[in-house]
């Protein structure tokens, strides 16, 4: 009994971190502005602008919309150089608090 959970216990810890790092797509916007429609708050004359306003200003969080969620990024300052951008970030998705950690950001292609 004993030798099967700790099987059991094992497997589970195998596909936990099966999920490790992915590749998200998606507009780096902000937690005012999670959906990446920036007409409301209008920030700023553009959707970068709006989002680093937000940012600044409210204490809003930068986040990845992929055009059905929004995931706040684990790093605060490499997102400010793509606001309104799309990008794809690197990292690992916390799906309990919808976190991603990031490991790099770069220009979508």
């Amino acid at each position: 009994m004993m030798k099967h959970r700790t099987l059991a216990i094992l497997a589970i810890a195998a596909l936990a971190g099966a999920q490790g790092k992915q590749t998200f797509t998606g507009t780096i916007t902000d937690s005012m502005c999670a959906n990446a429609d920036h007409s409301p708050m209008r920030m700023g004359p553009t959707d970068a602008e709006c989002t680093i306003a937000c940012v600044r200003a409210h204490d809003a969080l930068y986040m990845l919309f992929d055009g059905k969620e929004a995931y706040t990024l684990s790093d605060q300052s490499t997102p400010e150089k793509f606001a309104g951008q799309k990008v794809t970030i690197t990292g690992t998705l916390d799906t309990a608090t919808k976190t991603i950690r990031v490991d790099a950001i770069s220009a979508a292609k």
